[in-house]
């Protein structure tokens, strides 16, 4: 059997034996299995690097997963492999993952499938303004009407919805986006706004950051940048979105 190396990877022996490279990807399938999270982003894509070998071993390893919880690494395989567009995985991806990897939970029936379809594709941008739409469906045809929120409507969001929203914008931005992460971001300082607003990048000193124009919309953000909330209204809608049962 190949030598497995213990940095990057290199693709087998192309005289190697069906069973000696299927023996190669195992071991390394092992260890992505055993890695943090951080080293499997990171492995995945060298995996990937190896040609249709990679992608048939990440397909493997992604439909081994189907019965686990979502995480970080699921949404990475999933972009990897749509990104790779070869029959074979686009194949794949249609028979066992058809909308993407994030189940689609509603309590109000809300359908979420473009919601995914845009952060799958890390068109963060319009997945910001489809998730603010989503939120104001939850709530009905007054929120839509007027295109924001009162934070008492928020305090009523079926928790599965916003774990939904979470969990999309989570997993296919690796773990740099979400109502959860700022939540996270938010307790660390002490549940204090202003330093909220500056490490997440909404706020530049006393100025707010200009929408659309000076937001960045692409995984070089702040983390905790998206989705946003607009704070012209104050504190009181994102300050419901970040204290709802959904988290506890």
């Amino acid at each position: 059997m190949p030598d497995i190396p213990t940095s990057n990877l290199s693709s087998p022996d192309p005289t190697a034996s069906e069973q000696d490279i299927a023996a190669f990807m195992n071991d390394w399938l092992n260890r992505l299995k055993s890695e943090s999270t951080r080293n499997q982003l990171q492995l995945v894509q060298q995996i990937a690097q190896l040609g249709d070998v990679g992608l048939e071993a990440l397909m493997s390893f992604l439909l081994e997963r189907q019965s686990s919880p979502t995480g970080l690494i699921d949404g990475k395989v999933y972009q990897i492999l749509l990104v790779a567009n070869t029959s074979e995985t686009k194949d794949f991806l249609h028979r066992h993952f058809p909308q993407g990897v994030v189940l689609l939970r509603s309590e109000r029936n809300i359908d979420y499938a473009l919601l995914q379809t845009l952060l799958v594709q890390q068109d963060f941008e319009a997945a910001d303004r489809l998730t603010l739409e989503k939120l104001c469906e939850l709530v009905g045809t007054p929120a839509l009407q007027r295109k924001w929120l009162y934070f008492s409507e928020v305090e009523q969001f079926p928790a599965i919805d916003l774990q939904t929203i979470n969990t999309l914008w989570l997993v296919y931005s690796e773990g740099r986006f979400g109502y959860s992460v700022q939540r996270e971001i938010w307790l660390s300082l002490g549940r204090d706004w202003d330093k909220l607003w500056t490490q997440i990048g909404w706020k530049s000193g006393n100025n707010w950051t200009r929408y659309p124009q000076e937001f960045t919309w692409d995984l070089s953000a702040p983390k905790g940048h998206l989705p946003l909330s607009n704070q012209l209204r104050g504190v009181r809608v994102i300050n419901s979105l970040l204290s709802h049962s959904a988290w506890n």
